[in-house]
């Protein structure tokens, strides 16, 4: 099977394609184990931090900084018009999804540029405390928010798909859901990320996103289109969703990745349970585009095999 194309004749969305192919979404989630997200009203390019009314200089050098220190940077913006005021305060949120050391800070800047004050090696290592320490405007914030991707200039499927969702989300949910720059996985649009577990989601309709929202105020999580938690790798990642699935576990912090080799994944259970989870990785069969407008690869699908119980490593 090779990919549909459009009228110009080149692989139509990515996303349909995708749908249609029934790709696993499990191990899919971006990697990182807390997050740093600052409103920037305006247009953004294909690469936000560095192409939008953000200063570039100071997006590269924070984007960096943040993948060195664990922890993933984005832009978001309110849903709606995105006029670019410029003498207005930038809404700031701070994540750690590690369990047990799993919340969200939340804040507003005059100047982006305040953020260097931020440590963001006691973000990477959920240090709560120190991190309001290095910036002391930060508070709790205690109901859950989303993240959609809306970026078009980096996807189609994001603004296609995206910007309705976030639309939808914003009449139920107002001041909890912001549209974001990037979030990977443009085929599993219109895809979200909820803070602070970290959670990745994909294919969703307003419904479901709905029910995600309203199962992370509640601790939990939803499986229908679950990606990921960003805490883990991408095996592990595939291996907790696998014993989720086999044992019916919701609640978000009652799973832990404690340890993997070449073919397995160990993941513990708060009571003390253990599962042995076989993960494989396989080329896509048939290939297909990562995103919009690229050509069908044959790209690396993890699958998970049936967990086996045992002692925990």
């Amino acid at each position: 099977m090779t990919a549909r194309l459009d009228a110009t004749g080149r692989p139509g969305l990515c996303s349909t394609f995708c749908r249609e192919l029934r790709e696993p979404l499990p191990g899919t989630a971006v990697v990182a184990s807390g997050w740093l997200l600052v409103e920037q009203p305006g247009p953004w390019g294909a690469k936000a931090p560095t192409q939008s009314h953000l200063d570039p200089e100071f997006g590269g050098a924070i984007d960096e900084a943040c993948k060195k220190a664990d922890v993933r940077f984005g832009l978001i913006r309110s849903p709606g018009r995105h006029p670019d005021a410029t003498d207005r305060s930038h809404q700031v949120y701070i994540a750690s999804t590690t369990p047990g050391r799993t919340w969200l800070l939340g804040g507003r800047v005059a100047d982006p540029l305040e953020l260097d004050k931020l440590d963001l090696k006691a973000v990477g290592r959920g240090d709560r405390d120190a991190v309001i320490e290095s910036l002391p405007t930060l508070t709790v914030v205690d109901e859950p928010v989303m993240l959609v991707c809306t970026n078009g200039k980096r996807d189609e499927c994001c603004a296609l798909l995206g910007r309705p969702l976030v639309t939808a989300l914003a009449a139920v949910a107002p001041g909890r859901v912001w549209e974001a720059n990037h979030l990977g996985g443009h085929r599993f649009a219109p895809t979200a990320t909820l803070l602070p577990a970290g959670t990745m989601h994909g294919h969703l309709t307003a419904e479901t996103a709905v029910a995600v929202l309203e199962a992370g105020g509640r601790g939990e999580t939803v499986l229908t289109g679950l990606r990921g938690r960003s805490t883990w790798t991408k095996r592990g990642q595939t291996a907790e969703i696998a014993v989720r699935r086999l044992i019916g576990e919701l609640a978000l912090d009652a799973l832990s990745v404690v340890g993997e080799d070449l073919g397995s994944v160990v993941v513990v259970h708060r009571d003390g349970r253990s599962w042995t989870v076989p993960v494989t990785s396989a080329p896509a069969d048939p290939p297909r585009p990562e995103s919009c407008g690229k050509e069908p690869f044959a790209m690396s699908i993890l699958h998970a095999g049936t967990p086996v119980p045992g002692d925990a490593r």
